[in-house]
Order: structure tokens, then C-alpha cells, then sequence
């Protein structure tokens, strides 16, 4: 398990002013990114490698 203590959470650009569905990514920690629910912030987040992270955002860009 991570240790998320130290988490900078900032939401997606893509995030409604709404309140809504929002995600929330700290990328500051090292060696990690985490990627969590707004609406839980307590609860689990999604934990993957720097490079996995920066493949999976490349990917949905070249998607959209």
C-alpha cells in the first residue's frame, strides 16, 4: 500500500463546476501518481508509475 499522506490533490481540467463526477490526481509524491474520487476522498485511489500515468493520459489525447 502507498502512503498517500503527503498528497497534493488537484481535479481534472475536464471537471464540472457542478460538484459532480470529478477526479482528483496527485502527482507530486515521488515515484508515484495517484488518482482518486472526489466524492470519496477517504477512500481507495488508483496507483500507478510515472510513466504508466504519462501513457495513459497520451493515449486518451490522441483518443478524443
Amino acid at each position: 500500500m502507498a502512503d498517500l499522506t503527503g498528497a497534493k490533490w488537484r481535479k481534472s481540467t475536464r471537471s464540472g463546476s457542478n460538484g459532480g463526477d470529478c477526479v482528483e490526481v496527485a502527482g507530486n509524491l515521488p515515484g508515484l501518481v495517484a488518482v482518486r474520487d472526489s466524492k470519496d476522498p477517504g477512500g481507495p485511489a488508483l496507483i500507478f508509475a510515472p510513466t504508466m500515468w504519462a501513457s495513459f493520459l497520451q493515449a486518451t489525447k490522441t483518443r478524443h
